[in-house]
């Protein structure tokens, strides 16, 4: 049991359902029809004006200025924003680039860049209109032209864009004005204001790219830090951009992020009090350091949206029998492989991890361990002899291992062999990627709309379609619809069917969500921990020393 100074529990139901009052917002919104009440996302046709205002103040008033010094196991993968996949490169690089919609502290989606959006009548053109003086990290002012290049570089298939899937229903992109951005539509598509949230789909700028500057090299962006200083696996080191849109933030003068392998190093810094916030993973980790009355350090822990599972290569031949995947899927005790691994931190979980999205584990497919099961569905296959190779990188998530190992022993029993490949993560990463494997233990983001989870992975246009290595035109046609449908009762419905439909066929095994650890000194304050790991709010932190 964490007993933290103080723990800041984010819970999840509260963010997407209907039930209590929303907290005090950071920005004023007018729409002219209401979402209903239960609803995560905004309807299709909505218009949204925001005036941005200050962040209300804590008890004391905050500070200006000072470095904070953090540090996380796990250092970036790359610096171009629409290519990564690396929980560790997204940390870094939402701090430098914006994306023209954002998540706020309730995970609702509000502007960002684009100050407000309006739905044509019939769904199919988003007219973002942006905020008028923003500048790149080199005085260049951000247009409508930096957003439309930015856009179809992501779609663009050479450029291998992370998200590009989130954004294929776009037609044309318009630019009316320097501050007007219209997106014209293939088909009404209710989940896109949604992507436009992600790091993936971050603005850059046109006249850089245009004349040299490559993106995996130079960071520069609109973001309330401007990247001075990265040493890989080192040091990451970012300065306040004093340009920044938000007038008074960042509070703080600059971050700089250590690279610290061991978690247990990490603890002990903060304990020394040479470490001023921490990104913790192991909850072995954060356990240790809420630890007892007098630990004098602060922890949030938030309900993840990210979901690990057990990725299972339906490409191989031995994952091409269905019955070979539901045989491994039914014989997997995923509380075991929570309680072994995160030592009870955490949920099983179906595909789904936003509550309102989510379906009972009693209506998904072998969510309850049946080894009899199991062994007739190989009986039935012929009794092949099944042995895979798993691969699991070495820090990100520090879990990994552990669940690989779990399963490994669990798996036994009905006489699969496994073996583990332990992997560096950039090298697990390249591997992931390219669908390199019979099986892999991963951490993959989760997202307040279930569209964002599930198209690229799951629709067979989807652009980590070969990362998940199955197709299925029924959940195609599922997911167009999803796309399609803005009322949340009825996309509800659609996902249940959705995640039926994939545990029935168990290309993956989905395991569980764990939780999100910040562990700071009580001298920093005004940071808030979002569910989805986002560190976006450092840059409200401050430091009270």
């Amino acid at each position: 049991m964490i007993r933290p100074v103080v723990i800041a529990l984010l819970a999840l139901a509260a963010l997407l359902a209907a039930c209590g009052a929303p907290s005090t917002p950071t920005t004023s919104v007018a729409a002219p029809t209401a979402p209903p009440p239960a609803t995560p996302l905004p309807p299709v046709k909505e218009t949204v004006v925001v005036v941005v205002t200050p962040t209300p103040q804590p008890t004391a008033a905050p500070k200006l200025g000072g470095t904070l010094i953090a540090a996380r196991a796990a250092d970036a993968k790359g610096l171009d924003p629409h290519k990564q996949t690396a929980f560790s490169s997204f940390r870094m690089l939402e701090l430098i680039y914006d994306p023209l919609l954002a998540l706020d502290k309730d995970l609702k989606v509000v502007p960002n860049l684009a100050e407000s959006w309006t739905w044509s009548a019939d769904s199919k053109a988003l007219t973002m209109n942006l905020r008028k003086n923003v500048k790149f990290h080199n005085g260049d002012p951000m247009t409508s032209e930096d957003v439309k290049f930015s856009f179809e570089r992501i779609l663009d298939e050479k450029t291998a864009a992370a998200g590009r899937s989130f954004f294929t229903d776009i037609d044309t992109i318009e630019t009316p004005d320097a501050n007007t951005v219209v997106f014209k539509l293939k088909r009404p598509n209710g989940a896109i204001t949604a992507a436009m949230t992600n790091p993936n789909s971050a603005i850059l700028s046109k006249r850089l790219v245009n004349s040299g500057a490559d993106p995996a090299r130079i960071a520069i962006g609109t973001g309330a830090f401007k990247l001075v200083n990265w040493e890989p696996d080192k040091i990451f080191k970012v300065v306040a951009n004093r340009d920044f849109w938000i007038p008074g933030l960042p509070r703080l003068d600059g971050i700089e992020f250590r690279t610290i392998p061991d978690e247990s190093s990490i603890l002990a810094g903060l304990r020394a009090r040479t470490i001023d916030w921490a990104l913790i993973n192991d909850p072995r980790a954060a356990i240790r350091a809420g630890a007892g009355a007098g630990s004098g350090l602060t922890v949030m822990r938030s309900p993840a949206l990210a979901y690990h599972v057990l990725q299972l290569n339906a490409g191989r031949p031995v994952f091409a029998d269905a019955r070979v995947r539901q045989a491994v899927s039914c014989a997997i005790d995923r509380q075991e492989v929570l309680d072994t691994a995160s030592l009870g931190e955490g949920e099983v979980t179906g595909p789904a991890t936003p509550p309102f999205y989510r379906v009972s584990l009693n209506d998904l497919s072998c969510y309850k361990k049946d080894v009899e099961k199991a062994k007739k569905l190989l009986a039935d296959a012929g009794n092949p002899v099944v042995k895979f190779k798993v691969i699991a990188a070495s820090d990100e998530p520090p879990t990994a291992v552990a669940e690989a190992q779990n399963i490994q022993a669990q798996l036994k029993k009905i006489g699969v062999e496994v073996e583990i490949e332990t992997l560096e993560l950039g090298v697990y990463v390249k591997r992931w990627l390219d669908a390199d494997f019979d099986a892999a233990v991963a951490l993959n983001g989760g997202n307040p709309d279930p569209d964002i989870m599930f198209f690229r992975y799951w629709h067979s246009t989807g652009n980590l379609n070969k990362v998940a290595a199955y197709k299925n035109a029924a959940i195609d046609k599922l997911l167009e619809d999803g796309r399609t449908t803005a009322d949340p009762v009825k996309r509800k419905e659609i996902y249940a069917s959705v995640q039926k439909s994939l545990t029935e066929a168990a290309p993956w095994v989905w395991l569980y969500v764990g939780y999100e650890y910040r562990i700071m000194q009580p001298s920093v304050k005004g940071f808030t921990a979002l569910s989805n790991g986002s560190l976006i709010y450092l840059r409200e932190a401050w430091l009270d020393k």
